[in-house]
């Protein structure tokens, strides 16, 4: 059985958003069986869609589309690549750690790996630098890791040669499993890689994992959209979870099943983490809190989504210096895994926790935000909230966090994007980046 532990009390620091109940409610529970098959058959095809796809004697055309995350890998191996990696994961503080953080060019791991540098732990980063959105904020960022003394390996989570050969240059006590493919819209353009990284990569993170001695502990990011349709709020990890809005949240829910069947079967100490819409300096721009910035400077209008009925919109906005002590903590506190060579050899820890703000804000009282610290008139565009994968809102009960991990955000959404908007504005306008 799961060794979770969960309370389901209101957080101690409630949001001031209440959302009334959906008078769906009735409608969702007589279609709950329906829902559930429909996403089990989700995941069925996605793992016939990974025994495929890694198999070199069956070629499918999907391969095509999957080409901004080529298994091609820059060129490893040698003694100066040695050198460089041991540097990297090399433990400069007594009681330290090492950690290989996968997707560490990503936004949030670059911070989590700045923040484990900075206090003594040996970090290695692994990258595939794909084209989702701008690669010259990726590489920006890999210069910034550099500076700090963090290498990123260029190479991709399904290159399972690669992730051994790291393994045998490094004993990592732990990994911080960061790399997906984000964003809930794209999957209706791109579904396949959704599948490649949330589902074919965690596969591929973990058979390494459960074959290396010691097998490391591992935290990796699930996310708050695997609460899909819950109109429950706050969310709860003990709401379900089985009515996903999105194929991202589908793929996110996947990862969390598969990440139970690697406890059980072999001993993985695995932690996850449901992020609550992350945002600060060095973030997504398929963030809307990121392109609102943008649009609002070049004068372009912004669409401001309303729910039925005029409802509101509203996400729990969570900074991420708040998300990487949650992340550090959850390293932490990690237990050690307990099987090897690939055995089990005793019961696993196995965690979720919700990493949120607790304060669920409404999005258009972010854009007004946005217009007093950029001194510009949003041009509001207010639009019907789409079929494309978004939900109405978002709320965190961080209850569990804060016990377990001694998790406490302490920035709200105004200091929060005031830190944003000074370094985008030192960014892209002083430092004359291009804003795609």
């Amino acid at each position: 059985m799961l060794q979770m532990k969960h309370i389901d009390n209101p957080p101690s620091t409630p949001g001031k958003f209440k959302i009334e109940k959906s008078p769906y409610n009735n409608r969702l529970r007589l279609h709950s069986s329906l829902t559930k098959l429909a996403f089990w058959s989700l995941v069925f095809l996605g793992l016939i869609f990974v025994f495929f796809y890694r198999s070199p004697s069956n070629p499918s055309p999907v391969i095509s589309d999957l080409s901004r995350r080529s298994l091609r890998t820059s060129s490893y191996g040698g003694p100066t690549f040695e050198k460089r990696v041991k540097s990297s994961a090399k433990i400069r503080s007594r009681n330290g750690i090492s950690v290989l953080v996968t997707g560490a060019a990503g936004f949030v791991g670059t911070h989590v790996s700045t923040a484990l540098k900075r206090r003594g732990d040996g970090v290695l980063g692994l990258d595939n630098f794909n084209d989702y959105y701008d690669p010259s904020l990726k590489r920006a960022r890999q210069a910034l890791l550099e500076r700090s003394g963090v290498y990123i390996v260029e190479g991709d989570i399904n290159d399972v040669a690669l992730l051994k050969k790291l393994f045998d240059i490094v004993p990592f006590s732990h990994v911080m499993h960061l790399a997906a493919q984000a964003g809930v819209r794209y999957a209706m353009e791109n579904p396949s890689s959704y599948v490649h990284s949330n589902i074919a990569g965690l596969v591929s993170m973990l058979e390494v994992c459960k074959n290396a001695n010691p097998q490391p502990a591992i935290v990796w990011a699930s996310s708050s959209s695997v609460y899909g349709l819950n109109t429950k709020v706050p969310f709860s990890e003990r709401d379900r979870t089985d009515q996903p809005a999105s194929l991202y949240a589908a793929t996110k829910k996947a990862g969390e099943e598969i990440a139970h069947t690697y406890n059980h079967i072999y001993g993985l100490s695995l932690t996850g983490l449901r992020f609550f819409t992350v945002y600060g300096p060095w973030g997504r721009p398929d963030m809307a809190y990121f392109f609102f910035t943008r649009d609002i400077l070049k004068g372009k209008s912004i669409p401001i989504f309303e729910a039925a009925n005029h409802g509101t919109v509203a996400r729990d906005f969570t900074y991420v210096d708040d998300i990487v002590k949650g992340c550090l903590a959850a390293l932490d506190t990690a237990e050690k895994s307990t099987g090897s060579g690939g055995k089990k050899k005793g019961p696993a820890q196995l965690r979720v926790f919700n990493l949120g703000n607790t304060s669920p804000v409404p999005v258009s009282d972010l854009v007004s935000i946005l217009e007093k610290l950029l001194k510009v008139k949003a041009k509001r565009l207010i639009m019907k909230l789409p079929r494309n994968g978004d939900v109405q809102f978002t709320h965190a009960n961080i209850s569990l966090a804060q016990r377990e991990l001694g998790y406490k955000p302490t920035t709200d959404l105004q200091t929060g994007l005031k830190k944003f908007v000074r370094w985008y504005l030192s960014y892209y306008v002083n430092g004359k980046k291009s804003a795609q």
